[in-house]
């Protein structure tokens, strides 16, 4: 909008109006050192949990925190600083816009949810305590204007707004589109919230924004509109939606009235290559919206006018659903049904499709032939070429019932399908879906040839091709093209691993095997079929599933077997460096591999044997990473639970024996050298980040060598050597020695010696059986307590659901 507005009468209005602006700072107590920086907002959130009202809140807004311990303030050349850090209003907007904060994180229940504890704000507001410099000759006193309101809670609800039009006291409720006036006690009051004895039953109706405007810039920002005022296409664009209102509430009333009729031409049979004469799916009907009791004369004539036919050049018939489940014109008695009212016509079908005989715009014939509906049948042609395989469309023909095949259509076949006169042709009737017959005598009449002969039947004829019929495949002749159209399906086929990833869709057989729907796909993709794996689909997570085996003996109608008639069908696929039969043979392993600067670098996937250990899981690594040129050449494995290493996989360890990944992860790195050969005074001890709390461990943990009676400062020096953390960074870690789920702070000047015997498992005793003691052994690791600046997403993405609202 407000670019909109640019190089207009109104440009910058909207920060004219609804602009304030904001200093927030930090100030040093001990050193003379200010830092701050000067905002601008468009409306300010104010936090109701716990306050009683407006003030309380701008209070707590403005209230100074002092950074002091490990929080205080790092002022660059004077280091770290006790500070005070605050916010300070330097002006307020005409026009205020206070945002209460009702949907907050509750930790307790890991949910949104509505606060609507009792929260009063005034009908008159002075806001000049708050400003840095307050102004005598323009105070910043403010007049409610408009309150905002919601009934419900964090899943849904309803929006009404209370308004002060002229500032006068006089409001009006605006609920949907209906508006009504209103007493100030129900604007104000009664949006509180809370648990009230008189407004009990309105305990989650509660304001969550509220409009104030200056006091003095009311006469301007309230002034009144007149109609001069008023663009011209505004006043236009306001009438027509009036219009258009008021005839769509007409035809609402008078929906029982009409009826919709869904008229179909010729041209809409072109290029249909299904059953029937069209695909109800994709046809574009012409709709006309009928009186049901006007007479088929009427609509007649109407019909005549819109396609510009006169009455005798057209003919309507009805589309009827056999019991078949096939749809098929039928004729109309139109002698005795023009003057029936159409929903009687209709039986009450609504909507009512027909197809709309026409003559042939080319040719100005006056009108349609004669048809007689107890000698004649309305037949519909279709033409099958093998060598495309596809169906052309050729138009309808009455025929006599008694006329014999070879006298009356023969002819019209060799003519529709540009065949020599005396070709010969090979006949089918289109039964239903999957249910096509071939008709052999020519020489019969029409009514004795075809069992049930009816109105809209269809026949299908191709060329007879001896040398095609004699070496018979599916697509051969219209019989078989049928059988496998009944069988064909569209399928969509995403890659599994890119979610943004559209997919494309193939037109498939039911019947086909893996390997022909492997190389149908491998096709469109241009790559090898044994390079691709495909998986299933689970609709109810829209997911990727199981994965298909290269040796599946079904067919694809067996792989959607669970799924509905009309649902779309899905597969995933994945593109392979090895061949799927020989991956069949294999484990597929996922870990991530971190290089010697402990940064998650990527994730691996691996394939060793299924019975391999993790020696060879370890040599499929090596083929994927680089090792550092300095480096020992030796990869090791780790066990990693919530950002600690749990344990340091053997080689020969069976593969079977390692758990699925779920809280676990499985981490690969190459073995510094320091850490290859340990003499019997030196250990490898784990560290992990921590903020406060050492359940709160996060980033990457990682080895350190100590020695029995060296002093913790060499072990911190080599901590930080490994993370290359600076100097003055790394004053803010602290070290500790966590043992059994306590902490022990070491301090930076500590003179105190490593004893190696500290860092030996530690016995439970009385607990569960997980040694061969009969007790449970809980190893001793170091920890670094420091501000986690990291992102809390990392590889692990959490899905938030969104607030629904239903008025």
């Amino acid at each position: 909008m407000e670019s909109k507005m640019k190089g207009t009468c109104v440009d910058g209005m909207i920060p004219k109006l609804f602009k304030g602006r904001m200093q927030s700072y930090i100030r040093c107590k001990e050193v003379d050192h200010l830092s701050s920086q000067t905002e601008a907002f468009y409306d300010i959130q104010l936090n109701i949990k716990g306050k009683h009202n407006i003030l309380e809140s701008f209070r707590d807004y403005v209230t100074v925190e002092t950074l002091e311990g490990d929080n205080r303030y790092d002022a660059g050349p004077h280091g770290l600083q006790e500070a005070e850090k605050g916010v300070i209003f330097l002006s307020f907007p005409p026009v205020l816009h206070l945002q209460l904060m009702r949907f907050q994180y509750d930790p307790v229940t890991d949910n949104n949810v509505k606060v609507n504890d009792r929260f009063e704000f005034p009908e008159h507001l002075s806001l000049d305590q708050f400003l840095q410099a307050s102004d005598p000759d323009n105070p910043a006193d403010y007049v409610l204007h408009a309150v905002l309101v919601h009934s419900g809670d964090n899943h849904g609800g309803h929006y009404v707004v209370y308004i002060n039009p002229k500032g006068n006291g006089k409001w009006f409720k605006f609920d949907d589109d209906v508006v009504s006036r209103c007493k100030i006690r129900e604007a104000i009051e009664h949006n509180f919230g809370g648990h009230d004895d008189d407004v009990i039953v309105r305990q989650c109706t509660n304001a969550y924004m509220l409009v104030y405007i200056r006091r003095s810039h009311i006469d301007t920002v309230l002034t009144p509109v007149n109609e001069e005022d008023i663009p011209e296409s505004l006043k236009n664009r306001l009438m027509e939606e009036k219009q258009l209102e008021a005839q769509r509430r007409k035809e609402r009333n008078e929906a029982h009235l009409y009826m919709q009729v869904q008229v179909l031409l010729e041209d809409a049979f072109d290029g249909h290559q299904g059953n029937d004469l069209f695909d109800l799916d994709r046809v574009h009907y012409r709709s006309f919206r009928v009186k049901k009791l006007s007479t088929l004369s009427e609509f007649l004539e109407l019909l005549s006018q819109c396609l510009n036919f006169t009455v005798p050049q057209i003919r309507p018939w009805p589309f009827n659903l056999r019991t078949n489940q096939t749809l098929r014109p039928t004729a109309i008695d139109l002698e005795n049904d023009t003057n029936r009212p159409m929903q009687d016509i209709a039986d009450g079908e609504n909507p009512w499709t027909l197809f709309v005989e026409t003559v042939d715009p080319e040719n100005t014939v006056p009108a349609l032939p004669p048809f007689e509906k107890d000698s004649d049948v309305l037949l519909f042609l279709k033409k099958y070429d093998p060598k495309s395989r596809s169906i052309t469309y050729c138009g309808h023909v009455y025929v006599a019932i008694a006329e014999r095949i070879c006298d009356c259509l023969l002819p019209i076949f060799w003519e529709r399908g540009n065949f020599p006169p005396g070709t010969e042709i090979l006949l089918y009737e289109e039964v239903k879906p999957n249910m096509v017959e071939e008709i052999k005598l020519f020489t019969e009449p029409l009514e004795k040839v075809l069992d049930e002969l009816m109105d809209g039947d269809v026949l299908v004829f191709q060329k007879y091709e001896p040398e095609r019929v004699t070496h018979r495949n599916e697509y051969s002749t219209a019989k078989g093209f049928f059988r496998e159209l009944f069988f064909r399906t569209e399928v969509t086929f995403y890659d599994r691993l890119s979610n943004s990833d559209p997919g494309f869709t193939l037109q498939l057989s039911q019947k086909m095997n893996y390997d022909q729907v492997a190389n149908a796909v491998a096709d469109h993709l241009g790559t090898d079929p044994y390079l691709l794996q495909f998986f299933k689909y689970q609709g109810y997570r829209d997911v990727p599933g199981n994965p298909i085996k290269c040796t599946y003996e079904g067919q694809l109608k067996d792989i959607f077997a669970g799924f509905k008639p009309k649902q779309s069908k899905k597969m995933y696929y994945q593109k392979l460096s090895i061949r799927i039969d020989e991956l069949e043979n294999k484990r597929q392993f996922k870990c991530i591999w971190v290089n010697s600067r402990l940064k998650e670098e990527k994730e691996l996937v691996l394939y060793p044997n299924k019975n391999g250990t993790v020696h060879d899981l370890l040599n499929e690594a090596c083929k994927q990473v680089q090792l550092s040129e300095s480096g020992s050449g030796r990869l090791r494995i780790l066990e990693i639970i919530s950002c600690k290493i749990f344990n340091v996989l053997k080689e020969d360890v069976v593969l079977d024996c390692l758990i699925s990944p779920g809280t676990k992860t499985y981490r690969i790195e190459e073995t510094p050298k320091d850490e290859l050969d340990l003499n019997q005074d030196e250990m490898l001890v784990p560290v992990a980040h921590f903020q406060k709390e050492i359940f709160s461990t996060f980033g990457v943990p990682f080895f350190v060598r100590i020695k029995n009676r060296e002093p913790f400062a060499k072990v911190r020096l080599r901590i930080q050597s490994k993370l290359e953390v600076p100097d003055k960074e790394f004053e803010k870690f602290k070290l500790a020695v966590v043992v059994m789920g306590r902490q022990k702070y070491i301090a930076d000047d500590c003179t105190e010696a490593v004893r190696i015997e500290d860092f030996q498992p530690q016995t439970i005793q009385g607990f569960w059986i997980l040694s061969p003691g009969g007790s449970m052994q809980a190893r001793p690791w170091m920890g670094l307590d420091h501000v986690n600046k990291t992102p809390r997403t990392s590889r692990y993405t959490s899905l938030e659901k969104p607030i629904k609202i239903h008025n």
